[in-house]
């Protein structure tokens, strides 16, 4: 019997190691998608030319979109696989969300309610990035200034919104329990600590969410000057090798 619970915790430990190095890995890959994303801030031609580099150009001389294709299987995976991990630990009945919510509500204490904001976020998000990544997974050549543009100004904006503020905080969240759970520093008392960690948590949410609503406003605004032109694609002023030939 006790060889059994040995098992047990070690598996348990092990499957709580895997969800939080897969939750890490999602979220660096979060941060690296903003920042790439919102290179249209800078000017269309940045961000057509990060399409480009992800579309193997700047590798292999000429571009290949299923590679996007590729890279978001291989995302949407890892995203399978860390909310598998993740729905351990979800209330698995009516009765378990009653008792929650109601120590919750006893306790106030505000990592509860992290915890909390965690489970909405990350079911959001459940519906809404496979979603959006389906999108990118079957039409990696419907990305760019205008395409993508005319997207987010046609039809999806409330999507991107809506999982712009879920993936933040979901990200911020688990990064600070991450944290929490991993990060032992013998001369900062726990205390301290935690209270730095939750500055950091609402800096890093703050940051990332300001972020996404300027580009996301950038990619709006681009598309309502497209309303008469739906199918026009960006047109380089320096184009690829492959856009020369007839």
């Amino acid at each position: 019997m006790q060889n059994l619970l040995t098992r047990q915790s070690r598996w348990s430990a092990k499957l709580d190691l895997a969800q939080s190095l897969s939750g890490l890995l999602l979220v660096l890959f979060m941060w690296a998608h903003m920042f790439l994303v919102s290179s249209i801030l800078i000017s269309q031609e940045a961000m057509y030319r990060v399409v480009k580099l992800f579309e193997g150009y700047y590798f292999f001389g000429r571009s290949y979109p299923w590679l996007v294709s590729v890279a978001v299987t291989g995302v949407l995976g890892l995203i399978v696989l860390h909310a598998g991990l993740a729905l351990r630990k979800f209330p698995q009945s009516t009765r378990q969300y009653q008792l929650f919510l109601g120590h919750k509500w006893r306790m106030q204490h505000s990592d509860t309610s992290l915890w909390w904001w965690q489970v909405v976020t990350g079911f959001a998000m459940l519906f809404l990035a496979p979603m959006h990544l389906f999108g990118m997974f079957s039409q990696p050549d419907q990305i760019g200034p205008y395409a993508s543009a005319w997207r987010v100004y046609s039809t999806h904006w409330p999507l991107y919104l809506i999982l712009l503020f879920a993936v933040e905080l979901h990200g911020a969240i688990g990064l600070y329990r991450l944290g929490l759970k991993w990060l032992s520093i013998e001369s900062l008392p726990v205390a301290l600590l935690r209270r730095r960690l939750r500055w950091l948590k609402w800096g890093l949410s703050a940051f990332f969410i300001i972020l996404g609503l300027c580009t996301l406003l950038a990619y709006y605004q681009l598309g309502t000057g497209l309303q008469d032109r739906p199918g026009l694609r960006y047109q380089s002023a320096q184009p690829a090798a492959e856009e020369l030939q007839p």
